[in-house]
């Protein structure tokens, strides 16, 4: 695959962590002698985001409008639609996200192109494009086959690749500024409710010690928090244990709840449903404790416990008591 276009994906005047890991894996399916094609929509105030961008794209097609700060699916259709057609590349990229999630299906509809969504993987060649997409939980993983076209669309899961270590190329900018024309009262930005951080925030936890449904009850999750306290960590939850209420959704990692990156993250009793790894799977270390050796989670865990997890943490934490000493 000779170039391939990302849609740089940018947040409160940030560029989020999956428009890097997007650009890492299109520099590998390019390969050397390749094109990485960058797309950013956004305010001409928002130019200095292209700093990040420019080091790790062979060229960066920036449109600039001051409608195009806070993304509003219609209109932000509106102007990919302009850049669309000059945009020479055999796949385009974009996160499956918020953002992505609404403007992907409607580009793919309007220029009729192949498109699969939530892709973990991608295989290209001689031409051929193979999407790796999961079912049944994460237990399954679908090859799925784009028809060749001109242009073909994906949506990447965020942390389906790292964000780290991306080549660096010398970065050329073109900027287009206009005007995106149309009526789009329909959908328009109002603002940003941001979550409350709550009486902990796991996203800023070095030592992550998560429970899932294996915990069974609220009065068991003082084990976990046991363990967390001898470690020097804090404890969170899969969406189960945050849907009964057992602890606060704050402390819910995963799609539905925070995105983090600790240095070591401990799951226990957690199955390891796709929607949880997209939260975790980039921590340091995963230790996995679950009595199914079928777990989903134990794909992702550089260490893991097939045992009850009743029996194997009072062990580790009296362990680390002791060590501790």
């Amino acid at each position: 695959m000779e170039k391939i276009a990302v849609l740089v994906e940018h947040r409160q005047d940030e560029v989020r962590d999956i428009t890097f890991e997007m650009l890492g894996k299109a520099h590998q399916l390019v390969g050397e002698g390749g094109e990485v094609i960058a797309l950013f929509l956004g305010d001409p105030s928002q130019k200095g985001l292209l700093d990040a961008i420019t080091p790790h794209a062979h060229r960066v097609i920036a449109y600039l409008d001051t409608n195009l700060k806070n993304f509003e699916p219609l209109r932000y259709q509106a102007a990919f639609s302009q850049i669309f057609e000059n945009v020479d590349c055999q796949l385009i990229l974009m996160g499956q996200t918020a953002f992505g999630m609404d403007l992907a299906p409607a580009v793919a509809a309007k220029w009729e192109i192949p498109f699969t969504s939530d892709v973990v993987d991608i295989e290209a060649s001689d031409g051929d494009l193979m999407a790796i997409r999961q079912m049944y939980s994460g237990k399954v993983n679908a090859k799925v086959s784009l028809k060749a076209g001109d242009k073909r669309l994906l949506t990447v899961r965020a942390g389906a690749f790292p964000a780290e270590d991306i080549p660096t190329v010398s970065g050329e900018v073109q900027e287009i500024t206009g005007a995106v024309e149309g009526d789009f009262s329909a959908r328009t930005f109002v603002e940003y409710l941001e979550a409350a951080v709550g009486d902990v925030d796991i996203t800023q936890a070095d030592i992550i010690v998560s429970v899932g449904r294996g915990i069974k009850d609220a009065d068991n999750i003082p084990i976990a928090e046991e363990l967390a306290n001898a470690l020097g960590g804090v404890v969170a939850c899969s969406r189960p244990v945050a849907d009964k209420k057992w602890l606060p959704k704050e402390r819910q990692v995963g799609t539905s709840g925070k995105t983090v990156k600790p240095k070591v993250y401990i799951a226990l009793g957690i199955s390891g449903a796709f929607q949880h790894q997209a939260g975790m799977k980039n921590a340091g270390t995963i230790i996995a404790v679950n009595k199914d050796p079928k777990a989903p989670i134990f794909g992702i865990a550089h260490y893991g416990i097939v045992d009850d997890l009743f029996k194997v943490v009072p062990a580790l934490t009296e362990k680390v008591k002791g060590i501790k000493g």
